[in-house]
């Protein structure tokens, strides 16, 4: 019986390990890819949009998933496999310390919160505008804040955002279980 539960552990382990790898060599690909396509749209024109790469790129065919709601779901999974596999280390931080890290995720989870309906509203009142324009441009909105001269994209932003916003709900949820 112990036996089983060890080879199941170990099993269970493998698999959160390898998903983890996994989605760390897709999140890596992805952004060597965005940064390559970035800096040669910069060197040619002198401005770049942050994440339009992602958001103009479909992958593997055209119609399919956009290269940043692959980003967005294997940043969460990876999140996800690494608190699965690091769960034993985190019992014996001290309380003291663990607190200090409950507030410093929970200023994050806050930050994030903000951002993603900032993110999220400003696309929705651009999108709004453009319809009564009768035009419909999704993915080409961005907002050319906080640096007019480096505007984000708003669907990458609010993607991200919402990527952040899940994570560190988690994050959250997981330390203050706890302390």
């Amino acid at each position: 019986m112990k036996l089983t539960i060890e080879k199941d552990e170990f099993l269970s382990r493998r698999f959160y390990l390898v998903i983890f790898y996994l989605c760390a060599f897709f999140m890596a690909t992805i952004t060597f890819y965005s940064l390559y396509v970035s800096l040669d749209e910069y060197l040619n024109t002198g401005k770049v949009i942050i994440g339009e790469v992602l958001v103009n790129t479909e992958f593997p065919v055209k119609g399919l998933a956009k290269l940043v709601t692959y980003l967005m779901i294997v940043s969460v999974v990876a999140w996800y496999c690494v608190t699965k596999l690091g769960a034993d280390k985190v019992k014996n931080i001290p309380k003291s310390v663990r607190s200090i890290l409950q507030l410093i995720v929970l200023a994050i989870l806050i930050l994030s919160i903000y951002e993603f309906f900032y993110n999220f509203i400003i696309w929705n009142a651009l999108i709004t505008a453009d319809l009564i324009n009768g035009e419909l441009r999704l993915d080409d909105l961005f907002m050319p804040y906080p640096n007019p001269d480096t505007p984000w994209n708003l669907v990458f932003a609010t993607k991200m955002s919402l990527a952040a916003l899940i994570i560190s709900a988690h994050g959250f949820y997981i330390i203050s279980k706890r302390t």
